[in-house]
């Protein structure tokens, strides 16, 4: 009677948690259970999915086609970790007022912000794209390709991004980025920044765009933007891609130069 009674008691705290975290309830089943149940009967990874729905729907060439076609399926299929289109418009609005000729990204995924970002460069400007993947390369690939960037435009650079970054400048002729935009795994984004100010690959007034600061989250890497005194930092607060119930941001920092 007593260990029911203690369970009984648990019952409306289980029930406030439940409504109060129920969107990130179901983003765990869109973004991560159900792609994983799929999977294992034998289903293709959903990245192989999407792609195929985009080969059969998107209009050749026409990147704002592709674009809506990858929105259209994380809106009503299976969830990408994709920028998205609300924070993405965040990603046109500051690429056009930068107009930068020299645009890194980390963390290629299916192709979505790189595709994003090729469409808004300037005349003669060039982007490095990193992905550690190769799976989710061979996507990208295709996603790139489709929306009609090739490889004079958009450099695919299938490796770790800590592996990729010293060798940038001798390998890949990338002497100084202007823009850099980081989507990979948050826990390498202070990591990689670092390492782009010790290979002294970051130009001087240099934008960097972080995304997914608030959720899941990179604490060590603002906390770094914000004191270290090399850049001034600010946060775009919006929400997460697909999930508008769901809390984000996107830091946007400006680099002052090595102090």
């Amino acid at each position: 009677m007593v260990s029911a009674a203690v369970a009984l008691a648990f019952v409306p705290l289980l029930l406030s948690l439940l409504l109060r975290y129920r969107h990130h309830a179901a983003l765990l089943c869109r973004a991560a259970l159900a792609p994983w149940l799929r999977e294992r009967l034998g289903g293709a990874p959903r990245e192989q999915r999407a792609l195929r729905f985009v080969l059969a729907h998107a209009a050749p060439g026409d990147p704002r086609h592709v674009l809506r076609t990858l929105d259209r399926w994380s809106e009503a299929r299976e969830h990408l970790s994709s920028v998205g289109p609300r924070k993405g418009r965040i990603l046109e609005r500051l690429l056009r007022e930068r107009a930068p000729l020299a645009v890194l990204e980390l963390g290629t995924y299916c192709g979505y912000a790189t595709v994003l970002l090729a469409q808004g460069l300037p005349p003669g400007a060039r982007l490095y794209t990193v992905e550690m993947d190769p799976r989710h390369a061979a996507v990208a690939e295709k996603v790139i390709r489709l929306a009609g960037f090739d490889e004079r435009t958009v450099e695919l650079i299938v490796g770790r991004s800590e592996e990729v970054i010293p060798r940038l400048r001798e390998k890949h002729g990338l002497r100084k980025a202007d823009f850099v935009f980081m989507d990979h795994w948050k826990r390498c984004y202070l990591r990689d920044l670092q390492l782009l100010e010790a290979h002294d690959l970051l130009a001087e007034g240099a934008t960097v765009l972080a995304d997914n600061v608030i959720f899941p989250g990179a604490p060590h890497f603002l906390q770094y933007a914000k004191t270290c005194g090399k850049y001034r930092c600010k946060v775009h607060r919006t929400s997460l891609e697909y999930f508008r119930a769901i809390p984000d941001g996107v830091a946007e920092l400006t680099y002052a130069g090595p102090r």
